[in-house]
């Protein structure tokens, strides 16, 4: 059996290209601190895209871009802060967060999916 990181890179590969396909222009993926990861950055219609991935097999544990709750959410956007500051990017930079939602095979995007926290 693959491990997590293995088949997740595998998916957020799929997303990217998916991304790709939709206008984004990917800049980065997997920008990692001690305190969490962003799966990837991208650039799309002026916006700094903040995207984070996640995948499920099938239905059983529910929808997969409901794993992107709350707790999550604040580590995303602690992470985005620490990646604008790493990159020296304007805190008036325009930034959203978007969700890339594989489940099975259908692939949906959710743009501006939560606002910062």
């Amino acid at each position: 059996m693959e491990n997590k990181r293995k088949v997740g890179g595998r998916y957020e590969q799929i997303a990217a290209e998916y991304l790709r396909q939709n206008g984004y222009r990917i800049i980065e993926q997997n920008f990692f601190t001690r305190i969490g990861e962003i799966d990837i950055v991208a650039r799309e219609k002026g916006y700094l895209c903040f995207v984070e991935v996640k995948y499920r097999t099938g239905y059983a544990y529910g929808y997969a871009a409901e794993a992107v709750n709350y707790a999550k959410q604040r580590t995303i956007c602690r992470v985005a802060t620490l990646y604008m500051k790493a990159r020296r990017l304007p805190q008036t930079t325009p930034v959203r967060f978007d969700v890339v939602s594989i489940q099975g095979e259908e692939i949906r995007l959710f743009r501006n999916a939560f606002p910062a926290r």
